[in-house]
């Protein structure tokens, strides 16, 4: 009976019109006499080969006659031939190098700045009770983001260079893309709004005047400002009339007057810092003060800083921006080598 449901074929609709003759020795889905098929092995050959072998079959014991016969009759039909090696260039191997030890020195890079940051912040007692509400103006808040970013963005493009982790180097190109797109973004908008930057530096400089006395931070601030770029106020010395401490209407000793960073000379004989050296300073003349506290307002010296050093500036930016986009091009080089390999070695088509 089971002989019989075997000799009787099933009839489908195409098998009337094409009849048995498809099922010929020409047919390249039967293998001819002589050709042993290899179990397991799949369409493109056995895992690991890469370079193309036309011939009829994959099986060991076929004779030259029968394979040139083969590869004449139907060039089609081909199994990749083993590569020998692993396949890994030398570039792929420099490439691999290259942006595990430039995402390891950013990263320890980042790891000092946030070290520096938390420093910062522990040393000042920021997290005090009495100082949480003012940790917005913390300039070591700066250095803890920064170092954090980049200290992970690092990590992740170094370990997946290392371990050839195909998901860390996707996070990693992925962040790498958006912090261009934003530096980009950043510089058209300063652009653009390059007239009003003015104004918003303006207000901004004036409230940390005000403040100057009440936040160590904004103090620091505007004291770095001052004795770097020698200069005193917003527009001018007389700005400091916005602070309490040094309206000429407040009571105390600092009425009237300006912060030591404002003075030409702060030192006493050029050894001891003399804090009262830009009392009163508001109430003179502009002949008589210009001997005693700078004039100009840092307002007007940020933008000549700003103009002396726009070429160092532009190189600066043009030389981060390349190197950013350059470790984005070989995090995306290394990572279609590694999917090429990963398919190579599991005989899948490339």
């Amino acid at each position: 009976m089971s002989g019989l449901w075997a000799s009787r074929r099933p009839f489908w609709p195409w098998s009337w019109s094409r009849g048995d003759a498809t099922q010929t020795e020409s047919s390249p889905l039967v293998p001819k006499e002589g050709q042993a098929a290899t179990v397991g092995e799949s369409l493109y050959g056995p895992v690991g080969d890469a370079e193309p072998r036309y011939d009829g079959g994959g099986g060991g014991g076929d004779s030259e006659e029968n394979q040139g016969s083969s590869s004449q009759s139907d060039p089609k039909t081909f199994t990749p031939r083993r590569r020998r090696g692993s396949g890994y260039s030398l570039g792929d191997h420099c490439l691999k190098l290259l942006l595990f030890a430039s995402n390891l020195l950013f990263s320890v890079l980042g790891m000092v700045v946030l070290c520096l940051g938390l420093w910062g912040l522990v040393t000042k007692e920021s997290f005090a009770r009495e100082r949480v509400g003012g940790l917005g103006t913390d300039p070591m808040l700066a250095f803890v983001a920064l170092g954090a970013l980049l200290s992970a963005l690092c990590l992740s493009g170094c370990v997946g260079a290392l371990r050839e982790n195909g998901r860390l180097l996707r996070g990693f190109a992925a962040a790498v893309l958006a912090l261009i797109a934003a530096q980009v973004l950043a510089a058209i908008a300063a652009f653009s709004l390059r007239g009003e930057a003015g104004g918003y530096l303006r207000s901004g400089l004036l409230v940390a005047m005000a403040r100057y006395r009440d936040d160590l931070d904004l103090r620091f601030i505007v004291d770095e400002m001052q004795t770097g770029l020698e200069c005193c106020g917003a527009d001018d010395y007389r700005d400091w009339e916005v602070n309490i401490y040094y309206n000429c209407s407040a009571p105390g000793v600092l009425a009237c007057g300006v912060p030591a960073t404002c003075c030409v000379a702060p030192l006493e004989n050029g050894t001891v810092w003399n804090s009262q050296c830009g009392v009163g300073a508001q109430a003179l003349d502009v002949f008589s003060a210009q001997s005693a506290v700078f004039l100009g307002g840092c307002l007007g010296a940020t933008a000549r800083w700003v103009e002396r050093h726009s070429a160092a500036i532009g190189a600066a930016g043009v030389v981060v921006l390349g190197v950013q986009i350059l470790t984005l091009s070989a995090a995306a080089r290394l990572l279609d080598t590694i999917q090429w390999h990963k398919a190579y070695s599991r005989g899948l088509p490339r």
